[in-house]
C-alpha cells in the first residue's frame, strides 16, 4: 500500500460566493457548504482513513467533521495548512482591490510567488509553511490514506510544488473548487497526482454551484 494524500478543499462560503479574498477571516460554511461536507462525508467513510491533517480555520474543520465524526478521526491541526494572507484584500472582491491597490493588485496577478496581496504573504512563502506539513506526513506514515483539508490558494500552491509547477502560476495551471478533491500517491519516483479537483461525489445541485 502506498501514501496517498487526499487534499480537500473546504465547502462553500459567503466569500467563495461572492469571489471576495478570504485568507486570514474565519468564516463559516454556508448550508450548502456543510451539504458538500457531509456528500464527501457520505461518498469516502466506506475507505480507510489513517490520519487527518486539518487547517484550524473554522471552514476547513467543519468540512473535515462529517467524515472524522462518523469515523472517529482524530483531526490532527496544522497552522502551516491555512489559507493565504490577503492583508488590506481580507473580504474586498477583485474589482475593489484593482481600483484601490492597482499596482500592487497588477504584481500580484503577474508573479504572485514573490509578490503579496497588500500587506499579505507570498505564495512561496505559503508554500514554506504548507509543505512542512506534507514532509512531516509523509516522515510520520510510510502507508495509508490522508486527508488533508486546507484552502483554495493553499491546495493549489501544494500541488503546484509537489508535481514541479512554477509557484508563480499556481493560480492559472491548476483549480480547486469549493469542497473539490485532489488525489496525489507518492511512489518510487515521488509524488503522481492522481485525481484532480474533483466533485463527481456531490449531488448535481451542489455541483453546479459556482464553488470558486
Amino acid at each position: 500500500m502506498s501514501l496517498k494524500l487526499y487534499l480537500l478543499r473546504h465547502g462553500e462560503t459567503t466569500y467563495s460566493q461572492r469571489g471576495a479574498f478570504c485568507g486570514t477571516l474565519d468564516a463559516e460554511l454556508t448550508t450548502e457548504g456543510r451539504q458538500m461536507a457531509q456528500a464527501f462525508s457520505d461518498a469516502y467513510r466506506s475507505m480507510s482513513w489513517t490520519a487527518a491533517y486539518i487547517s484550524p480555520m473554522k471552514r476547513a474543520i467543519a468540512t473535515a467533521q462529517p467524515l472524522c465524526d462518523a469515523l472517529g478521526l482524530p483531526m490532527q491541526f496544522r497552522d502551516g495548512l491555512k489559507e493565504i494572507n490577503y492583508g488590506a484584500w481580507e473580504d474586498q472582491e477583485p474589482d475593489y482591490v484593482r481600483q484601490h491597490y492597482g499596482q500592487d493588485y497588477i504584481r500580484w496577478q503577474t508573479d504572485p510567488a514573490w509578490n503579496p496581496p497588500t500587506h499579505g504573504e507570498t505564495a512561496i512563502q505559503v508554500a514554506a509553511r504548507a509543505l512542512a506539513v506534507i514532509t512531516e506526513i509523509e516522515s510520520t506514515h510510510q502507508t495509508g490514506n490522508m486527508l488533508v483539508v486546507s484552502h483554495k490558494a493553499t491546495i493549489r500552491i501544494i500541488l503546484c510544488s509537489l508535481l514541479g509547477i512554477d509557484i508563480g502560476r499556481y493560480r492559472d495551471r491548476i483549480n480547486a473548487m469549493a469542497a473539490s478533491v485532489s488525489i496525489v500517491k507518492f511512489g518510487t519516483y515521488g509524488p503522481m497526482l492522481e485525481v484532480l479537483g474533483d466533485r463527481s461525489y456531490m449531488p448535481e445541485n451542489l455541483r453546479q454551484r459556482a464553488g470558486t
